[in-house]
């Protein structure tokens, strides 16, 4: 967004309502920096990170920044882009040519890295000509008061999550209101991942509950709630996902410990490793907006089932536009137990595979650990996008 779209957001008599989760005004973006440059906890993580930049340089370009928009081109980005050189071999959008630059969309994506999935398509989609999106997160990861100072500054709006169960209708209805009013009004297209945090297995499936949010607003017409906010679906693939063996060690923890959860460090290491670590490839494939299929869903239906086929045709278009890897295809019969797709990779391949895996596995540091339950759902994540678009072309 350039400045000469901000000036409604700028208003905040506009959607004074929506303080509470709203992405920040430009007007506000001089106090929210002075905060992160006082705040010790944000000097701590960024200042390693900055290097051979010294912290005063750094202030001194932070306290230049007048908008969003600067903020997150001259800082978020080239951050990004310096973080992801040597640990990214290709980034890629494909299929941009689905969306039109003059309408607004809600992106609804599948789910890898806590940090990466939004800011890199933000990226991509600024390289080649587009608006860029406002982000959904959810307050669970807004661990520190800085942290939660960066995502609003950074065009993020908050989902809430860490509420009381009777607060939770009246939140979805907020949230609800918020992203239609942001599609209808601001003009301002949005990033929301298909479920409530990442699919730890891959095996991305949308949670009826989260379309069950977006037709708060009128609850009589749920698939024209839906189609109010043009989805898209957007399917994003990695080649290597460097949380591999933390989300294996959280599932077998989850197994072992009962009522097993992680804590803030953990959402922490998650975020820096996903960050730091090799990815290989990495590309985002746009889907074909919903509407049309929403269209051709049965109306008459019950609320529950409508939704599960909205759902259905969100999987669908993500499964189809998965890109494919060298190592999904020996995961997928590595786990199968057959050679089905074994002239897509060679023998070196596949021992260069199963030395990953194994290296992944000796960085789990954990009592008890179980080799054999870690091994398999490293290998299920990575056969399941097969899995999957296999099942979705059949």
């Amino acid at each position: 967004m350039d400045s000469s779209t901000s000036t409604n957001q700028d208003n905040p008599l506009s959607n004074k309502n929506f303080d509470d989760i709203r992405p920040l005004y430009d007007s506000e973006v001089k106090e929210t920096i002075d905060f992160l440059l006082q705040d010790p906890w944000f000097r701590n993580i960024t200042e390693p990170l900055i290097a051979p930049t010294s912290w005063d340089d750094f202030s001194k370009h932070m306290r230049s920044l007048d908008s969003i928009y600067d903020f997150q081109t001259k800082v978020i980005y080239d951050f990004i882009l310096k973080f992801i050189k040597g640990n990214v071999d290709d980034l890629s959008l494909l299929n941009p040519q689905e969306i039109d630059l003059n309408k607004s969309y809600t992106f609804m994506s599948n789910h890898r890295d806590i940090i990466l999935d939004a800011g890199l398509f933000n990226i991509s989609l600024q390289a080649q000509g587009y608006q860029t999106t406002e982000i959904a997160i959810g307050d669970n990861l807004l661990i520190y008061p800085w942290i939660t100072a960066l995502v609003k500054l950074n065009r993020s709006f908050i989902v809430k999550r860490d509420i009381p169960p009777r607060q939770i209708l009246e939140a979805s209805q907020h949230l609800s209101e918020y992203m239609h009013w942001t599609i209808a009004h601001k003009k301002q297209s949005m990033w929301i991942a298909q479920r409530e945090g990442r699919a730890k297995d891959s095996n991305d499936r949308t949670q009826t509950s989260l379309l069950k949010m977006l037709t708060l607003v009128d609850r009589k017409n749920p698939l024209e709630s839906i189609k109010a906010l043009n989805v898209v679906p957007l399917s994003v693939s990695y080649e290597y996902d460097p949380c591999d063996y933390l989300k294996a060690q959280e599932f077998q923890q989850k197994r072992d410990i009962a009522g097993y959860k992680k804590t803030d460090r953990d959402d922490l290491t998650n975020m820096l490793t996903g960050l730091q670590g090799y990815k290989g490839d990495i590309c985002f494939r746009v889907c074909k907006p919903l509407n049309e299929k929403i269209d051709r869903v049965d109306a008459t239906q019950n609320r529950a089932t409508l939704l599960q086929d909205v759902a259905n045709l969100i999987d669908e278009e993500i499964f189809r536009n998965y890109e494919i890897y060298t190592i999904n295809y020996i995961a997928h019969d590595m786990l199968k137990d057959t050679d089905r797709f074994s002239s897509k990779y060679t023998v070196e391949d596949k021992d260069n595979f199963v030395a990953y895996v194994d290296k992944q596995i000796d960085k789990i540091k954990i009592d008890n650990k179980d080799y054999d339950f870690l091994k398999h759902k490293i290998i299920e994540m990575y056969a399941n996008e097969l899995i999957n678009q296999l099942s979705a072309q059949e």
